[in-house]
């Protein structure tokens, strides 16, 4: 359904597509299922910011004529898996005894035995340590900051699924605890979703149903894969990513009119502020205690609700794309930024594992 709807937002139908970009998802399943032929197939799978990753790929693939029209396609039941099971370490979700854990893999032998299950648990060590470091109080208000204001964006969001409950200070510090620091507010949702969107070359592009929006910059990479061999705790790899994105875009923090930052966590916009750059490494409680983040703040962060407050099927990287490609558009009614230009899309894998980056505009 997404990926029908994304097609004809431009103007395309599914006998345009010859490049097909999927996670976790096999592109074999999908392009049966959606009844599609593709001549360039990616399944590269690096957590929730893969779709990040993916524009990345389609935007080569095009360049290198292996295909002419790009899908990247996500959908998940998150919320109704039609075999509930358990969750690993990396986030993955195993059902039965024919998906178990591999007893072969790191975090299977060195953190599950530790009770680290779960990305929540993973999260979390990360969290602790910048709260020593930078000052409980100081971040828990951050922390509440990041919620409340991800949750003002969803009262703006019709299809946002906390649309109609709003959140106070004192409705944040009475969440439950998941697992120290983080509350409930913390956390994203767990929903069923979907999305998709469409990519193709500048000449193709310009004849479309919508305006297109441009790929100015983009850039990947990963440092870890579980937790405990992450090489610093309170730095993602972002703070790489973001500097090559930005520099192939040619833009400076200054130029940047809206942000999309992965959101499984309240503490992962926390970290991704700094590691972009948008504020000094340990001074992110001050940028978002500030609001400078909510509504009306200088940096629209996460203008659909975020993971927090819209949706988050357990892979959330495409829904960052579908808003900053909306808001540049102009598309998004009560919650428009104003004079929205360029946008920078901070996708997140794993446990703060990969960080995928790009930078998108209207010229």
């Amino acid at each position: 359904e997404a990926a029908s709807n994304a097609l004809e937002d431009a103007g395309l139908s599914k006998s345009d597509v010859d490049g097909l970009f999927t996670a976790r998802l096999s592109p074999l399943s999908v392009a049966e299922y959606i009844g599609i032929e593709p001549a360039y197939s990616d399944g590269t799978w690096i957590g929730g910011g893969s779709f990040e990753s993916h524009v990345r790929h389609a935007a080569a693939a095009l360049r290198a004529r292996y295909c002419d029209v790009a899908l990247i396609t996500h959908g998940q039941a998150g919320r109704n898996q039609r075999l509930p099971g358990w969750q690993d370490a990396a986030g993955l979700v195993h059902g039965n005894v024919l998906d178990s854990p591999d007893p072969n893999q790191p975090s299977t032998q060195y953190e599950i035995p530790h009770g680290i299950v779960g990305a929540p648990a993973g999260y979390a060590l990360s969290c602790a340590r910048y709260m020593h470091e930078n000052g409980e109080e100081r971040t828990r208000g951050a922390l509440a900051e990041i919620a409340m204001a991800s949750r003002a964006w969803a009262q703006l969001n019709p299809k946002a699924w906390m649309h109609d409950r709003p959140m106070r200070l004192s409705d944040y510090h009475a969440s439950p605890w998941i697992v120290w620091p983080f509350r409930r507010a913390d956390c994203c949702l767990v929903t069923d979703a979907g999305g998709a969107v469409v990519l193709t070359r500048e000449d193709r592009a310009r004849d479309l149903a919508k305006e297109p929006v441009w790929v100015l910059g983009t850039a990947e990479g990963h440092d870890h894969g579980i937790i405990s061999q992450m090489p610093d705790l309170t730095a993602l790899i972002a703070e790489r990513t973001g500097r090559r994105a930005m520099a192939e875009a040619g833009v400076t923090h200054d130029d940047i009119d809206h942000a999309m930052l992965y959101d499984a966590f309240t503490y992962s916009v926390l970290l991704s502020l700094e590691a972009l750059g948008f504020c000094a490494r340990g001074e992110g409680a001050d940028f978002v205690n500030a609001e400078a983040i909510a509504p009306g703040g200088r940096l629209p962060v996460n203008t659909d609700g975020g993971g927090l407050s819209h949706t988050h099927t357990g892979m959330h990287g495409v829904f960052l794309l579908i808003e900053a490609t909306r808001q540049l558009r102009s598309e998004c009614g009560e919650r428009q930024v104003d004079n929205c230009h360029r946008s920078l899309v901070n996708g997140i894998g794993g446990i703060l594992s990969s960080c995928s980056t790009l930078v998108l505009g209207t010229d």
